[in-house]
Formats: C-alpha cells, sequence, structure tokens
C-alpha cells in the first residue's frame, strides 16, 4: 500500500515529478487480484492487464511509480478488498464489483441478470449518465475506476445443462451476486454464495452442481475438470458482469496530480485491451470445454429473453426497493440513458 513515507517523497519530489526526469522511484503501488498469476503475455487477461499496467506506468513516468501486482489473492482476501481500498490499506484491486454488494449494495448493479447484453452496451456506461452516477457514488464510499471491463459469463455444470431458466429446478448453483441468486432461486434452483476461485472445490466435491461466472473463469479455474456440460456467453448473454480495476481514492489523492493525471490515462488506454480479452476468451472456453469432452451450448434471443423477465420481476424490483441510489441507478441503466 502507499504508505506515509511514500506519500512524503512524492511531495518533495513533486518538481521532478511533474517533469517525470529521472529520478528515484518515489511512489509504489500494490495491486491486488484473486485470478491466477502468469505473465505480461501470458494467462488471465485480468492478470495480464494488471501487468501491462504496471508496466506502462513505470515507463512512462521514468520509474517515479512502481507498481507490483499480487494475483491469487496473495496479499489480501478477495471479499476484503473493497473495503481495504476504502480505508487506504489497500491501493488498487481489479474485482468484480459485485463482490463489494453485502458491503455497498448499490455496487450489485455491477451483474445485473439480463440488464446488460452486450459489450457496447456495457462499456457505453463510462461516458453515459448511469456510469457517471456510479462513479460519483463510489468516489463517495472512497473507490475510483480506473479501467472500465466488461465480461460476459457462461455456466459449467456437472451432470446436466443449464440453458434456459427451466433446467435451473433442483439445482445447487453458484450465480455470482445476490440478483443473480433471487432469479436463480425463482427458477427452482438452490443457490451457493462463494467467488469463483471457490467453484472448483464446491463442484468436485458435489456441493454445488453448476457455477456461473465469466468466460475467463471459466478457463483459469478450470472448471472444465468437473464439468460434462458447458452454456457459453458468447454472442449474447443475461449474465454480464463490471469487474473494473479499481483504486482507493484516498491513495489516489495523495498522489502529486502528474501522477494522478498519468494513472487515469493508462486506466483508460487499459479498456480496448480488456474488451479484447473478454470477447477472446467467450469463443476460447468453448474450445476448452470441448477439447475436454464436455457439451457445448449456445444461448438465443428467446432464451436470454426468458432469464430477463424473471429478473424484471425479482432482481430488478429488490434492487430498486433498497435505496433512492439503487433506484437512480436502475432508472439510468433502463431508460434508455445506458
Amino acid at each position: 500500500m502507499l504508505t506515509r513515507r511514500h506519500v512524503l517523497a512524492s511531495a518533495l519530489a513533486a518538481p521532478a515529478i511533474l517533469r517525470f526526469g529521472p529520478a528515484q522511484a518515489a511512489t509504489t503501488l500494490k495491486i491486488s487480484h484473486q485470478f491466477p498469476g502468469g505473465t505480461i503475455d501470458k494467462g488471465d487477461f485480468r492478470d495480464r492487464l494488471t501487468r501491462k499496467f504496471a508496466a506502462e506506468l513505470g515507463r512512462r513516468s521514468g520509474g517515479e511509480i512502481a507498481a507490483e501486482v499480487y494475483p491469487n489473492s496473495s496479499l489480501i482476501k478477495v471479499n476484503a478488498q473493497f473495503s481495504a481500498m476504502r480505508k487506504g490499506a489497500l491501493d488498487m484491486s481489479l474485482l468484480p464489483l459485485p463482490y463489494a454488494g453485502g458491503e455497498v449494495p448499490e455496487t450489485n448493479i455491477g451483474l445485473m441478470p439480463g440488464l446488460v447484453s452486450t459489450y457496447d452496451q456495457g462499456l457505453a456506461w463510462k461516458t453515459k449518465p448511469v456510469g457517471k452516477a456510479l462513479s460519483d457514488f463510489l468516489a463517495d464510499k472512497g473507490i475510483m475506476i480506473i479501467t472500465w471491463i466488461w465480461q460476459a459469463g457462461g455456466v459449467a455444470s456437472r451432470s446436466r445443462p443449464l440453458i434456459a431458466p427451466e433446467d435451473a429446478k433442483g439445482m445447487k448453483v453458484r450465480g455470482g451476486s445476490r440478483e443473480m441468486d433471487m432469479v436463480l432461486q425463482s427458477a427452482g434452483a438452490a443457490v451457493l454464495s462463494l467467488p469463483s476461485n471457490e467453484i472448483y472445490t464446491a463442484m468436485q466435491t458435489g456441493a454445488c452442481d453448476a457455477g456461473i461466472t465469466s468466460s475467463t473463469s471459466l478457463i483459469s479455474f478450470r472448471l472444465e475438470e468437473v464439468s460434462k456440460h458447458l452454456t457459453t456467453g458468447r454472442g449474447q448473454s443475461y449474465w454480464y458482469m463490471l469487474e473494473p480495476l479499481l483504486m482507493s481514492k484516498s491513495v489516489f489523492e495523495g498522489l502529486p496530480k502528474a501522477q494522478q493525471d498519468l494513472i487515469l490515462a493508462v486506466g483508460a488506454e487499459m479498456e480496448a485491451f480488456g474488451r479484447i480479452g473478454a470477447e477472446d476468451d467467450d469463443n476460447t472456453v468453448a474450445q476448452v470445454y470441448e477439447k475436454a469432452g464436455a457439451k457445448v451450448y449456445d444461448l438465443d434471443a428467446a432464451t436470454v429473453g426468458k432469464w430477463r423477465d424473471i429478473a424484471r420481476d425479482t432482481a430488478w424490483k429488490d434492487y430498486a426497493a433498497k435505496t433512492p441510489t439503487t433506484a437512480k441507478l436502475l432508472k439510468l441503466a433502463t431508460d434508455g440513458a445506458a
């Protein structure tokens, strides 16, 4: 994390930092995430994105900003990351936004079943009223969005496919958010609440029949080893998650303006890489599961519509009724503004 010593060093070095001239590193940022670690060129694209972000910060600041990446929840457990950033105890995290839903229910807008159905729609939030409202709300909670990343999701299942809502009856399913769980329960499923890096063990032991998660996590966590069926998110899906690169606002505000500007610029530049990575994995996941012997299914518009209809009557209504902010966010996301 950014220590008081780093803040003081940054302040003392401000003239040099503004020029980004040769100097010793004044700031070291720690970036945490739950995903498998790799290299800047190979592995989970979310890990690669954080490494590219770190490398670009170092290069363009002349070494005056250094960033260290901690994959696999090796620095801090995933469910503690959002709170740690709010307190300034963690600098940055690439985090599924709804993981903060227990602490800040408004963040569950980031995985509202049927609300986002394409990458274009999700990524447009950044410049639309819904994105501004969400960013402002998070800033008030001590969190900044540095890179907007959306991911489509699919379903890996052990014994029988989960494609349409009627397939869910009697299954034990990990949905990924409180709202997705509500939809699954309405369809007749029992639900499990656990982070994506714990789905493998739950499916392996039989505690979970099916797991819904992003295409990238379906690959990175090797769920094809415990699955016989895959429903993909390629083309269209009712499951899109906002999984941004976030930063502690207090840490950000402790940096000189030149460093702040560079972090924001590099963060924005990473969004194209994030989209390509997510879309590539929507296709790659089908190949991985087919190779492992699983049967693969794609969603059609009618099936996505069935899930959306259930979500409107359950999760959307429940979310909108929680706080004035949840009502505002859902309205902005559904009234054409998004």
